[in-house]
């Protein structure tokens, strides 16, 4: 019996050494913590045509619109490009979606979209016209509107947009943002869209319309 309990002791003592030694080795060495998941390194130094690729919801492919209320930008000028995104920024320009996009872009990047979309190619919409008022809308064109909106309304070079070929309802809008006070304009094209009104109404600025949009 004597025996019997010396051995239950000396395993206990036992145990008990392994369960200290243990504990501390426990405090020296601690199980590592599991690694922290690594954030998703962000996207930086995209170049123009990554930047171009957001605007293809509304502007459609390399700027060639497939909405008749979206216009087409492939094509127009750099600096009226430009001008016109930093109109929305600034709050000339009202628009509910363009003047909140344009402020998660810098400067550095509307240049770079402007020039990428300046080097793409312009494709006229798909779209029926009133012939008959696109033939008054010549006459008026070349009357008041040549001067700036050179050949017909084609020339990319010109710093005032691109009308010939652009989808006619975004016409309409555009103009009725003008007309409204709700849009940018200059006091010369200011002056001309008075003349019109003054000498055909309203139906002289439809018939402009209708002259741009029907041209291919």
């Amino acid at each position: 019996m004597r025996y019997k309990l010396l051995a239950i002791s000396t395993l206990a003592a036992a145990v008990m050494v392994g369960c200290t030694t243990d504990q501390k080795m426990a405090k020296k060495d601690p199980a590592p913590a599991p690694k922290a998941k690594a954030k998703p390194a962000l996207m930086m130094g995209a170049s123009a045509k990554m930047l171009a690729e957001t605007c293809e919801g509304c502007h459609g492919t390399d700027g060639n619109s497939f909405g008749p209320a979206i216009p087409s930008i492939a094509g127009m000028s750099e600096d009226y490009l430009i001008e016109s995104m930093e109109d929305y920024r600034s709050g000339d320009t009202k628009s509910t979606i363009m003047q909140r996009i344009i402020k998660g872009y810098t400067e550095e990047e509307v240049e770079m979209m402007a020039k990428f979309y300046a080097n793409q190619t312009f494709k006229p919409a798909s779209q029926s016209a009133n012939m008959a008022k696109a033939k008054k809308g010549k006459a008026l064109h070349e009357e008041y509107c040549e001067k700036c909106h050179s050949d017909g309304g084609k020339n990319i070079d010109d710093d005032s947009g691109l009308l010939a070929g652009q989808w006619i309802p975004y016409l309409q809008y555009s103009m009725q943002d003008y007309t409204n006070g709700d849009r940018t304009i200059s006091k010369k094209m200011k002056k001309k869209v008075d003349a019109v009104i003054k000498k055909e109404g309203h139906a002289g600025v439809e018939a402009l319309i209708q002259y741009y949009g029907s041209q291919k």
